[in-house]
Order: structure tokens, then C-alpha cells, then sequence
């Protein structure tokens, strides 16, 4: 361990370590505590994160589990709060807060704070942040697309005290919980969340009484300090330079056609890195902005990936340095919404793992598929006092491929890592709905000599409901996920409609809110794979008829993505064949056509399209060309982007 040698200052080596892993295991406990006592199923699915802060609010630990979209956020609640209140805070007190412009997330990451005293000296804070499912707004979930501005979001708490020196405050809880659609588990999750920040103030209290009240506080400091010097000398040791790129969000719904660009440039010199957002697109007519608490939080998720060994903590964020232009789509302002802010981190995350990919190449990685959420609610007509039911659920899917190694696959999003991947029965107790089907989704991986992680599809079955309204929160049905180093994109998300009695399903896409739903309705939904890493005609053809061994890569598609020629023997027995000759042909024929492809008139593609010549991956895959999905029309300006994304990290590395 690198540690400065100041006896008078420093704590020795082993009180450091021992306190160091004591706050995390903590933080830890803290996360027991909310699995065991909360009430929403969302939040026992683990949409949550807790944090130990110093006195000045910093954080000094999170969990092993925390999830990432938190990791940068928690220290500015902390703040704030201590803005608040500073002065009249007493042990026992617990706050309050969700204000994304205040440096959170959106409204529905609800954080509560306590005050941690060691008599009448306060030497902390711990914090649990949990998401509720309903905040109120204009949609179940409060989740609406369209939104423009916060007031159809739901409820923005500013700091507020819900306990004042151990007593509840049963009058302000209650009026917050009466302006959502499930007071009874918000109530609940309050005092879960309580108890959680309790359990850290025992703990800490505990180390205190062992070690004493200054040894405690300078390893509070000392963790932190510990952690910046850590990744401070590994910056130095990299070569300075100038790295840039862009993702993009797939579209603004109040716009007209064309990506909402994120561009990104990132800067190495000495031992601080600077990410620079200039010439990002201003705010959208939607909730896909990303105020700049959000995107900080984005760039420690990203840039703490390529340094997985080191604690987190505020000693990690002093070294990075964001630059996110006023009123962009990065750093947006009051009273712009914000709820979806989730669409822009994710792209954040994804960019930057790009861009270390080409520091750290041993570590490279593609793009990993996006987090959905679909979000339906109405009256629960099993019962006979019709309750309101909030079905709230998000998919696993997969992530990008990666040098010298398939990407993870069914995999949770990069945007939270610690989620749980819901069970179907859970979520059937609960809410009126059946599981028809989840399963792998074939073909979903995106090509390469490391191919994608798959994702899966899932089709539910709305039960007896009255009332029953639909949001889907979701991207990449334009922009999609991307490979790298000459590997090929995923699939389009997007949700499908089939009412009761008909056939016909109808597609809606990845961007709608209050959708009328009645029972006997089906609604099916893919998530994407990751990315492709290297050119999917250097894939051992092995590894290619293990894929369709497995169902991940159908022999069709093995043939268009990859040259292989399988021959089926007996499916039953797993029984297939590389035809060698073939593979070698197919081969040799994609190599001398695939630039030509990828630069063919998108209005033809669109005839192809629409005459079923040929499909939606193709489109994608082989001509990089973006379609309505529903209509087959050409989207012209968005296929351009997404021709200039596929030149640069697919056809570019072609040889």
C-alpha cells in the first residue's frame, strides 16, 4: 500500500486498512438492511445505493453492489442537504432530497441523509438512495416521454427534514406520499431507508467506541486521499493525449428527424483527465436530458470501469474535470425535464468506454446494449378493492464484445450493474400480468471476431385491468448499439402491441407514454446485444457453430454476418457442420462486396425492405441504413449519422 509516511498525520497501516474495508462493509450492511425491510419490488430488485459521507459531505465509501448511475451523485444530495440545514442538525435527524438540479439523478432516486454524532460533534453522514416507482406526474411511473418540463415528472423534493431528533415527521411524510400513486410503499421505503442510514451510524459509532472519534474522521479523510493518489499516479503514467467521439440519443420527439448527438472529448495531461461536451446538442422537447449532476455521475461510472480494483469514493472524482455547455443535453436547468436522464448516461458510458479502449486496449470493449423500462399501471381488477398496480420492469441484455473475449451475456445494463434481473413470478404476484415468453434473443449479438453478449425477448399477457395505461422508456432503435475495430451493430429496440382477439401485432417503438392497455393484451419486447469486436469473417468458424449449437446466431444469419456455412444433421442432437469450401467462398464473396453494401442507395434498401427482400439486421448490418421499422420509409438524416459512425468503427478497420 502507497502510503505517505507522516506519523503525526497518517494512521498506521493496519488501523487504515481495517477502517477502510469497515466503511465499506458498512455501506454494505446498509444495502442488507433495505433488501430486508422495503416495500417496493422495485427497490428489492436492487434500484438502490447507500453511501458513507464525511462531515463535510464527501463520500468516503459505497457499496460492493451500489449501482453505477449513483456512483457520482451522492457526495452533491450530501451537500446540498448540508447547505440546508447546517446549524440546526441534531442526532436522530434524517432529510430528504431528489432534485436532479441540485446535482441527483431524476425524482424517482429519492435520498434520505442522517447526521452521524459522536455526542455533540458531528464527524459524518449516511445516505440511502432508493427509487421509488411512482412520484406522481402524468403517467404510472412517472415516466412520461414527452415531457418538456419537470411539472409532469412528478414531485421535486428539496431538502426536507422526515425525522427531527429521532421523531417522525408523519405530517411531511404523508404529504409526500400522498401526491404518488402507492402511498402505502412509500411510507414503507421511508422507513426502510431509515433504518438503513441507522445501521451505518451504529456502525460507525461502533468504530469510534474501538478506535477513538479522531482516528475514525482521519480515516475518513484518509481513504479518500489514499484512493486520489492511487489513481493519480496511474494517470501519470499514461501517455498524454487528445481522445474524441460521439453517440448519439435516437431522436428528440417534440423534433424533427435526425440523432441527438453527444460529442465527447477527453483529455490525459499529467495525472488529471478532462472530458469536454462542447458541440453536444442543446436540451430536447423529452425527458432525455441529462442535467450535469447526472453526467458527472456518467463520467466517474465510465472512467471507474478501466480502474475495476480501487475503492470508490470523492478521492476518485478529484482527479476528473467536466466541461458540459449550459442548457446542452448534458446540463440541463431547472425547469427543463430530466427524468430520463438515463438515455444520455448510458451513451456517456459507452463513449467513454471507446475512448479507453484506445488507452487500454487490453481492456477494450464495443457498445453495450441500452436499459429499457416499460412501465404500466391501472387498477388491479383481481382484487376486489381494485387497488392501483404499478407493473415497473427492466430487461437484462447484452454487452459489447471485447478483445480476446465474447461480451457478457443476458447481462443487467452498464447503467446499473447491481440490478437484479426481475423475476417473472415476482412480478406476477404483484401485478395482473402472465409471462408468455422469455428467452435468449436469436441473432441478437452484433457480429465480430468476438461477437457481442445476446440479449433476451420477453412477451407478458396483461390479466384483468381497468384503467391500464403504457410507457415505454428506451433508445437505440436508431442509434444502434455500435461495434468496434470492424465488428457489426446489434438489433433495434423497440416494444410490439397485440390487443386481445387480434393477430396483428403493431409496432410502437422505443419512445411512448400513456398508451391505453386492456386486458388480453400482449406486448412483446426485445433488448439488444452488445456490439461486435473485430470483423466477424475472422471468427473461428467453430465458435460460429457453437453460436447456432446454442441458439444464439441462427444458421442464416451465420451465413450473412459471419461466411459460415452450416449444414443442419440433426437438430436434435446438436448435430451441425462447417462446410469448409462454402465458408470459404461466402467468404470471399462478402469481403469483395461489404463496402459497396454499406454505401448503396438507402432508398433502394427501403424498397428491399418493404418488399421483404430482405430484413431489419440486414438493413443494419450490411447496408447501414435506418428505417421507420413500422413504415420502411428512409430516415435520411439519421442514416447519415449512423454512415458516418459505421465508416468510422466498422468499415475503417476492414482489410
Amino acid at each position: 500500500m502507497d502510503m505517505d509516511t507522516k506519523p503525526e498525520n497518517r494512521l498506521d497501516p493496519v488501523t487504515f486498512e481495517v477502517l477502510k474495508n469497515s466503511f465499506i462493509t458498512t455501506v454494505d450492511q446498509m444495502a442488507e438492511q433495505m433488501l430486508r425491510t422495503c416495500y417496493s419490488f422495485v427497490i428489492y430488485n436492487r434500484d438502490f445505493s447507500n453511501a458513507l459521507h464525511d462531515a463535510e459531505g464527501n463520500s468516503v465509501a459505497q457499496g460492493n453492489y451500489d449501482i453505477a448511475v449513483h456512483v457520482g451523485t451522492l457526495h452533491n444530495t450530501c451537500k446540498e442537504v448540508i447547505r440546508h440545514f447546517e446549524g440546526d442538525m441534531a442526532p436522530g435527524d434524517v432529510y430528504a432530497i431528489n432534485d436532479p438540479y441540485a446535482g441527483g439523478t431524476h425524482f424517482s432516486g429519492v435520498r434520505l441523509v442522517r447526521p452521524i454524532f459522536d455526542e455533540d460533534t458531528l464527524i459524518g453522514f449516511s445516505q440511502s438512495n432508493g427509487h421509488w416507482s411512482d412520484l406522481g406526474g402524468s403517467v404510472p411511473g412517472s415516466f412520461d416521454v414527452t415531457a418538456r418540463d419537470m411539472f409532469r415528472e412528478g414531485m421535486r423534493i428539496t431538502p426536507v427534514r422526515l425525522f427531527h431528533k429521532g421523531r417522525f415527521c408523519s405530517d411531511v411524510a404523508n404529504l409526500i406520499a400522498a401526491q404518488t400513486r402507492d402511498p402505502a410503499s412509500i411510507i414503507g421505503d421511508i422507513h426502510s431507508q431509515a433504518q438503513a442510514t441507522q445501521v451505518a451510524e451504529r456502525e460507525i459509532l461502533r468504530l469510534v467506541r474501538k478506535y477513538g472519534r479522531d482516528q475514525v474522521t482521519r480515516g475518513m479523510e484518509e481513504v479518500q486521499d489514499y484512493v486520489e493518489r492511487a489513481v493519480r499516479k496511474r494517470i501519470a503514467d499514461l501517455p498524454d493525449g487528445t481522445w474524441e467521439t460521439v453517440d448519439y440519443i435516437d431522436r428528440d420527439p417534440a423534433g424533427g428527424e435526425g440523432m441527438i448527438p453527444i460529442r465527447i472529448k477527453m483529455t490525459i495531461k499529467g495525472d488529471e483527465i478532462t472530458y469536454d461536451f462542447t458541440g453536444s446538442h442543446p436540451t430536447i422537447g423529452s425527458m432525455y436530458n441529462s442535467a450535469h449532476g447526472a453526467t458527472f455521475s456518467a463520467v466517474v461510472a465510465g472512467t471507474k470501469t478501466f480502474f475495476p480494483d480501487l475503492p470508490l469514493n470523492s478521492g476518485f472524482y478529484r482527479m476528473i474535470k467536466v466541461t458540459a455547455p449550459k442548457d446542452s443535453i448534458v446540463s440541463a436547468e431547472w425547469p427543463v425535464a430530466v427524468t430520463g436522464f438515463l438515455m444520455p448516461f448510458e451513451k456517456i458510458m459507452n463513449a467513454i468506454f471507446e475512448m479507453w479502449s484506445k488507452i487500454m486496449p487490453e481492456r477494450a470493449i464495443a457498445c453495450a446494449f441500452n436499459l429499457e423500462y416499460l412501465l404500466a399501471g391501472g387498477r388491479d381488477a383481481r382484487k376486489p378493492e381494485k387497488p392501483i398496480f404499478m407493473f415497473y420492469e427492466w430487461l437484462p441484455g447484452g454487452w459489447g464484445g471485447r478483445n480476446g473475449k465474447d461480451g457478457a451475456d443476458v447481462t443487467t445494463a452498464c447503467f446499473g450493474t447491481g440490478l437484479m434481473s426481475q423475476p417473472n413470478e415476482g412480478n406476477e404476484r404483484v401485478n395482473p400480468t402472465r409471462t408468455t415468453e422469455f428467452q435468449i434473443k436469436q441473432d441478437s449479438a452484433g457480429p465480430g471476431k468476438w461477437r457481442g453478449g445476446v440479449g433476451v425477448q420477453k412477451t407478458s399477457l396483461l390479466l384483468e385491468a381497468e384503467g391500464a395505461v403504457m410507457s415505454y422508456i428506451c433508445d437505440r432503435e436508431r442509434a444502434v448499439v455500435w461495434g468496434v475495430e470492424g465488428g457489426l451493430p446489434s438489433m433495434p429496440h423497440g416494444l410490439t402491441l397485440t390487443r386481445a382477439g387480434s393477430k396483428e401485432p403493431t409496432w410502437l417503438g422505443s419512445v411512448f407514454s400513456d398508451h391505453p392497455v386492456f386486458t388480453g393484451d400482449e406486448f412483446a419486447r426485445p433488448t439488444a446485444g452488445g456490439g461486435g469486436f473485430g470483423d466477424p469473417l475472422e471468427r473461428d468458424p467453430k465458435r460460429v457453430m457453437e453460436d447456432v449449437i446454442d441458439d444464439y446466431v441462427s444458421i442464416d444469419r451465420a451465413a450473412k454476418d459471419y461466411g459460415v456455412v452450416i449444414r443442419e444433421i440433426d437438430r436434435d442432437l446438436c448435430a451441425f457442420e462447417v462446410d469448409e469450401a462454402a465458408t470459404q467462398a461466402k467468404r470471399a464473396e462478402i469481403r469483395a462486396a461489404r463496402t459497396e453494401w454499406a454505401r448503396s442507395d438507402p432508398e433502394e434498401v427501403a424498397r428491399k425492405y418493404k418488399t421483404g427482400e430482405i430484413d431489419a439486421l440486414d438493413a443494419i448490418r450490411r447496408y447501414a441504413t435506418i428505417l421507420d421499422w413500422e413504415t420502411g420509409e428512409v430516415l435520411p438524416k439519421t442514416t447519415e449519422q449512423f454512415r458516418e459512425s459505421f465508416e468510422k468503427r466498422t468499415v475503417a478497420h476492414w482489410t
